[in-house]
């Protein structure tokens, strides 16, 4: 328990035999449970799992109050988190019968937990990249009361964003712009730090079911929690980097998220427009974009004049018109978005 407040950690895991344990020793006392979530992994992780909770289970496991959980390999006995006081195993085993990818993973953690009543969830990954002696700085803004969902952000001062190889700072950066536009949380940085925690009541808030099952997933619970108004921080924290090797596949991470962060945000356009027909930042967003789409298509047309051997001056400026217009909304639309969302974005 930290600061009166019980704490479930989700590690979930793929091929991480050589770290995951590490990870397990590691952790903080004050956590009340661990849910290991194996994502059916091919090496010896589920049996590393199993290993350190067998030796975390309390003698007095049979007692009362202890409610099966069955991993699909075998039954393991585990109790509720009640005031930090742990029955059974503090390392709960879960095994998916095939993969489902990081996300996947995680939302099963989620599910559990929520469903635990566990106050505070952290996602830690199990490659060893999260400290944990930085927890407590993650859950101090939960605790306070200052947020709902606090992140880590690798790229808040320069000494960490040397740590960071060139073109994953690069790639970050790009999807940080991107992400601060779907999600409308501005302030944020360094959306694909999977070092978090989030309270009871914001997992509860959003549709974590639906959760998706690749690595989009930060992306996609950030616009959930912008639609249901809830608080997060950036937590300044290291770059950690080892010889673990990174699951994610670029060249189906890139459509994927593109895809993710553009759903997300016509999600979050719809849900504003459902709740004020007249928002300001959804008109600017919706007029702009069409100004921007009808420039393109006189630009076309002009090219096809041009080379038809009917060359008009006044297609060319009129899309230079058009195009300045639509990009004058947009700029608008950010503006009016950025001051509507600055009371849900919080630093540390």
């Amino acid at each position: 328990m930290y600061r009166r407040h019980t704490i479930g950690v989700i590690v979930p895991a793929y091929n991480e035999e050589s770290h995951i344990g590490d990870v397990f020793a590691t952790m903080p006392d004050f956590v009340d449970r661990i849910y290991a979530v194996d994502d059916r992994s091919t090496d010896d992780t589920w049996h590393v799992i199993q290993e350190y909770a067998s030796h975390s289970r309390q003698p007095d496991s049979e007692s009362t109050g202890i409610e099966t959980v069955d991993n699909g390999d075998e039954q393991l006995q585990t109790s509720l988190p009640d005031g930090g006081a742990v029955v059974g195993s503090k390392i709960v085993p879960i095994r998916h019968a095939e993969n489902q990818g990081a996300g996947g993973a995680l939302r099963t953690g989620y599910i559990r937990a929520r469903d635990d009543g566990v106050d505070i969830v952290v996602t830690m990954d199990a490659d060893g990249q999260m400290d944990p002696d930085q927890l407590s700085a993650l859950l101090d803004p939960i605790v306070e009361g200052d947020a709902d969902y606090a992140k880590g952000n690798r790229l808040a001062d320069q000494l960490s964003r040397r740590e960071m190889p060139p073109f994953r700072l690069f790639g970050n950066w790009l999807l940080t712009q991107l992400t601060k536009i779907a999600s409308g949380y501005w302030r944020l940085q360094d959306p694909q730090n999977g070092y978090t925690a989030i309270s009871h009541d914001a997992l509860s808030a959003v549709d974590i079911e639906s959760l998706p099952d690749d690595h989009d997933y930060p992306n996609d619970l950030l616009v959930r929690l912008n639609i249901a108004r809830m608080r997060i921080a950036d937590v300044s924290m290291p770059a950690v980097y080892d010889d673990e090797e990174s699951t994610i596949r670029y060249r189906t991470f890139i459509p994927l998220t593109s895809v993710t962060l553009l759903r997300g945000f016509l999600r979050r356009m719809r849900a504003q427009f459902t709740t004020d027909r007249r928002h300001p930042a959804v008109l600017c967003y919706t007029t702009g974009i069409a100004v921007l789409i009808s420039s393109v298509a006189i630009a076309t047309v002009s090219a096809v004049n041009a080379v038809s051997g009917e060359p008009s001056i006044r297609d060319p400026i009129a899309a230079l018109f058009a195009f300045l217009v639509g990009a004058g909304l947009l700029v608008v639309a950010m503006q009016i978005d950025i001051r509507d969302n600055a009371q849900l974005g919080v630093r540390r």
